[in-house]
């Protein structure tokens, strides 16, 4: 089965690779591994905004997290040119949270990215991965998520 079809199971369908919002690039490539800029939530109805604890709970996070990890596909996509079969697999996520001082769910958060890599990569998204707490993330979004990917 490939990534394609896998996405098309779940609903998903990749938007195109976000552009960078400042200067900076999207994704770094050095060797057969593609670092990728922090992407931040992001819905067909905009950005998704909050601090946990305080206006999101751990599931509004999770869902959070998720849009992120479409967007890290979206730039692996573009940093594949567009060919899946380049894909090794996930190296590392390492997730942001938005969250109160008092919130401790970061890796539930974050667990909405990496369950969902997985249901599309299989084996090949299993990753590395920290998940932290930011006291504000950029735009006041809920969670930013940056990645490391292996292609050939």
């Amino acid at each position: 089965m490939t990534i394609e079809s896998r996405l098309a199971e779940l609903g998903v369908t990749l938007p195109d690779a976000p552009a960078p919002a400042a200067n900076y690039v999207p994704y770094v490539r050095v060797g057969n591994q593609v670092f990728i800029s922090g992407q931040i939530s992001r819905s067909a109805a905009g950005l998704i905004t909050g601090k946990l604890g305080a206006d999101l709970d751990v599931t509004d996070g999770a869902a959070a997290a998720m849009t992120c990890a479409i967007a890290l596909l979206a730039q692996a996509r573009a940093a594949c040119g567009g060919d899946w079969s380049r894909f090794v697999r996930m190296v590392k996520l390492v997730g942001f949270v938005n969250s109160t001082a008092d919130f401790t769910d970061q890796p539930k958060v974050i667990n909405g990215a990496s369950d969902f890599l997985v249901a599309v990569l299989g084996d090949a998204g299993r990753h590395a991965r920290s998940a932290v707490s930011a006291v504000s993330l950029p735009l006041g979004v809920a969670v930013e998520i940056e990645a490391i990917f292996e292609i050939r």
